[in-house]
């Protein structure tokens, strides 16, 4: 009889594709104590905000109390708003604590809820499904008229359909965009990734942002590659961190048969949930 898989081998022989970039190494790791092979393939960076005076003119006009609500949107958000600080005005990140403690926050997800614990702190309420429409339908029972609303965005997406919400209800929008999104793979190594999945040498591929999606189909369809790419992408399992990813990757046509269960939304459960779906 054939032994039992141990756990720290379950994925030996599969290889995995990681288009993640901050935390590559960290996400690479867990799955490669699993046994498996990791394709690196980083297709977006995230960099603080190119000009830093934007972001401290508004974190300046927070400390001075012009915001009554604080919607945040990702935890990477508030870690570039307290790097901000660090790096140009530390002085103001007392006081910057201070109002984070005093204003209500309204966090997507249970993500920034991790970074305001580490502060001490935590978030009055947390939109669920942790998506705009999930941050708008919990927004809809509040009253917002003449609320002067801080709205740290996803990356330097303006979200104009929370806008638009946000100006219907009544409310003062105050956005800050504190990081942006670049790319970082080069384009022919996007290429060698679907080729890669084409001939069938990679077992699944794991999504942790939106961007990284919105990257691989905008190289892809700039050299009319796009119907190879869904072609690839049905060849192997195909994993999203949560369901912004997932939508993402609905919106494009491919559907994600892998995701962490719902508030989980992390690396570990992720790792957890594809592994299931390998060992199937």
């Amino acid at each position: 009889m054939t032994p039992p898989v141990e756990p720290n081998h379950a994925l030996a022989g599969r290889c995995i594709a990681v288009p993640e970039s901050r935390e590559l190494d960290v996400f690479a790791a867990l799955l490669e104590r699993r046994g498996a092979e990791v394709w690196r393939c980083p297709l977006v960076d995230i960099r603080d905000a190119p000009d830093p005076a934007p972001v401290l003119a508004w974190l300046r006009r927070f400390n001075a109390g012009d915001c009554d609500d604080l919607l945040l949107f990702t935890g990477e958000g508030l870690r570039r708003l307290l790097g901000a600080l660090d790096r140009h005005a530390p002085e103001e990140r007392a006081p910057f604590l201070e109002r984070l403690g005093q204003v209500r926050i309204v966090a997507r997800g249970p993500k920034p809820g991790r970074v305001l614990r580490e502060l001490g702190l935590r978030p009055t309420l947390v939109a669920e499904p942790a998506t705009t429409p999930g941050m708008i339908a919990l927004l809809q029972g509040l009253d917002l008229r003449h609320r002067r609303v801080g709205v740290q965005l996803y990356g330097s997406d303006p979200n104009a359909p929370l806008m638009a919400f946000l100006a219907e209800a009544g409310a003062e929008v105050l956005p800050v965009a504190p990081y942006v999104y670049v790319d970082d793979a080069t384009d022919a190594d996007v290429f060698a990734l679907i080729e890669r999945m084409q001939q069938g040498g990679i077992d699944a591929i794991a999504f942790t942002s939106l961007q990284q999606v919105e990257r691989l189909f905008r190289v892809a369809d700039a050299q009319q590659r796009g119907a190879a790419l869904r072609e690839a992408l049905a060849r192997v399992v195909v994993a999203a961190v949560g369901p912004v990813v997932a939508d993402a990757l609905a919106a494009h046509g491919v559907q994600a048969q892998v995701t962490p269960p719902a508030g989980s939304y992390y690396l570990k459960p992720l790792t957890k949930a594809l592994t299931g779906a390998l060992l199937r």
